[in-house]
């Protein structure tokens, strides 16, 4: 139990994986706040779980998807549990490629020409979030001063 807690918290003084880390929460805590609360034009937690069940996705699975996006996009802004945070994102983003975006395609819809947006943008939010599950929070995170407390 303290050698799995050791390696949950793990973490090198990387002041890049901080960088990762934080644009990768930013980007998530504004998402999952249109997801959850409606923010910035978003449908809310309701009128998101009515889409994501309208996907084939079960009601208990989309409500874990904008929880870790949400919380997973604080998560990493703090540092916290980042490792749990970073796989939460990386499943949703890994669900939403294969049941919405793949059939798109691989690019966005810069242009507004297609129907639907492309895999590009959950390619580096999976690979960022990637990395963070094998190297941790970084710098300045809540999770390198728990480590070093193990």
């Amino acid at each position: 139990m303290a050698a799995m807690r050791a390696r949950l918290f793990a973490t090198a003084n990387d002041f890049a994986l901080t960088l990762l880390r934080l644009v990768l929460g930013w980007v998530f805590l504004l998402h999952g706040g249109q997801l959850m609360l409606g923010w910035f034009g978003g449908h809310g937690f309701s009128g998101t779980m009515a889409y994501f069940e309208s996907t084939g996705i079960p009601a208990p699975f989309a409500a874990l998807a904008i929880f870790a996006q949400f919380f997973g996009g604080l998560g990493l802004l703090l540092g916290l549990l980042t490792r749990i945070a970073a796989f939460g994102i990386v499943v949703t983003m890994l669900v939403a490629v294969v049941k919405v975006h793949l059939a798109v395609g691989f690019f966005m819809n810069w242009a507004g020409t297609q129907k639907g947006e492309g895999y590009e943008f959950h390619l580096l939010a999976i690979s960022m979030g990637l990395v963070l599950l094998w190297r941790g929070a970084g710098a300045l995170s809540i999770d390198r001063v728990i480590g070093n407390k193990t």
